[in-house]
């Protein structure tokens, strides 16, 4: 399948800034699944400092904002073809080990509600773990149902699970604890999705891989009950949302004479994801 991906964030700040820089993991990589065709990046009120590959083996590029600015467009654009691979990314490979990935971060940390889900699986775990992730994928499906509007990027997998519901991030974030609670090193996976009928969305999309022995790693979308398919693209991966976040601001510094200038700034998200047919 052929996409045609477009996707713009807007920053409108509540005075001219006077410096900022913003990280972007905007530019996906041909990898087992998708090939990258054209990819392009375009800023309006900021300027490409550098590009470079971070430790998750992301393609990273750093924009300045333009001093005196009162808003920034970054948009991201592309046509990629996709391949169903049933999940399947493949082997590990990057700059950091395997048993990285089965450490806990902030947002992932196991408590009383990832012991739960797991409870009577530690054998399979160590037996099965593509078993394993699928029911577990299950479970925590069951567990966090999918309703926008309770959580942010800041949710962790316990508090989540406490609620009972939450986003595409949540459930991977959930998923992601369960899974290395039993063993198994698994990442968090920032991208795109087709959704059948509608070409615009609010965000982008994330989902959750698990290692696998022979298979290396698998994805699971729990908000859609199912491994990856061509509709997915894939962006950037880390140890949980914050090491995949698609933008990310470092710095932003306005003028002296309205220090709470950050607190009232606005961002809006235009992303359209379409199927197109190929040359």
């Amino acid at each position: 399948m052929r996409l045609s991906i477009d996707h713009a964030t807007t920053y409108q700040f509540a005075g001219p800034v006077r410096q900022g820089l913003q990280r972007l993991r905007l530019t996906p990589a041909t990898a087992r699944g998708q090939t990258v065709i054209a990819w392009d990046i375009a800023c309006d009120g900021a300027v490409v400092e550098v590009g470079f590959d971070d430790e998750y083996g992301n393609r990273v590029t750093l924009v300045s904002l333009t001093p005196g600015a009162e808003a920034v467009t970054i948009r991201a654009q592309g046509l990629v073809e996709t391949r169903d691979e049933a999940g399947v990314t493949g082997r590990h490979a990057g700059y950091l080990p395997l048993w990285h990935f089965a450490r806990e971060t902030a947002l992932t940390a196991p408590g009383v509600g990832v012991g739960a889900l797991i409870a009577g699986l530690a054998e399979g775990a160590a037996h099965d773990r593509l078993a394993t992730l699928h029911v577990l994928s299950d479970r925590v499906a069951a567990a966090v149902t999918y309703a926008p509007g309770h959580t942010d990027v800041a949710t962790t997998a316990e508090a989540a699970l406490s609620a009972g519901r939450g986003v595409c991030q949540d459930q991977a974030h959930v998923l992601i604890a369960a899974a290395r609670a039993l063993g198994i090193p698994a990442r968090y996976v920032s991208g795109y999705l087709l959704i059948d009928g509608r070409e615009t969305q609010e965000a982008g999309h994330g989902w959750a891989e698990g290692h696998v022995d022979g298979l290396g790693w698998v994805g699971f979308d729990v908000a859609n009950a199912i491994c990856p398919d061509d509709r997915y693209v894939r962006l950037a991966v880390g140890r949980d949302y914050l090491d995949a976040a698609p933008v990310k601001g470092l710095t932003t510094a306005v003028s002296p004479k309205d220090r709470t200038a950050a607190a009232r700034d606005r961002m809006a998200i235009a992303l359209s994801v379409t199927a197109v047919s190929g040359a």
